[in-house]
């Protein structure tokens, strides 16, 4: 499963990118979108628009903490241990392991499926938010490297 975060903001943005974001669900800088990693046509839209977001690998145990801290369901609410038992779920790390396997959606639970998360702490990287990854920055593919970053805006 993949992570997506954005980065920058909406100044001097191309509508075709605009047009890739929305698409994308990441409206809004901080707001982060789990997406599947075998589609070529998300792949190509991360591409895209790498230069506004970052993404890569999520792990379970990271997944399992967003979910927990972040998820909401209708009308702004975390989802709890009792709404996880009424939709059959035993643990956040059950509902964790379907949602990697693509064995169901957040749509059909009635999960919000953008994040909001708070600015990294510490920042997002030593260069800034208009530099790749690979140069220090923040922008583009980050792999694994993507857990860190979660963690710290949680």
């Amino acid at each position: 499963m993949l992570a997506a975060i954005r980065v920058r903001g909406t100044a001097k943005l191309r509508a075709s990118i605009e047009k890739t974001l929305e698409c994308l669900n990441l409206k809004r800088p901080n707001q982060l979108v789990l997406l599947p990693e075998n589609n070529e046509s998300i792949i190509g839209m991360l591409k895209k628009a790498e230069n506004y977001i970052t993404w890569g690998e999520l792990k379970k145990d990271v997944l399992v903490k967003l979910l927990k801290k972040r998820a909401r369901v209708e009308g702004n609410k975390k989802i709890t241990d009792k709404w996880l038992e009424e939709k059959g779920f035993k643990s956040f790390e059950e509902l964790a392991e379907k949602l990697e396997k693509n064995e169901i959606t957040l749509e059909k639970l009635g999960i919000k499926k953008v994040f909001r998360m708070r600015p990294p702490s510490k920042g997002y990287g030593r260069a800034g938010i208009k530099k790749p990854f690979k140069v220090g920055g923040a922008l583009g593919y980050r792999g694994e490297y993507i857990n860190e970053l979660i963690e710290r805006m949680l």
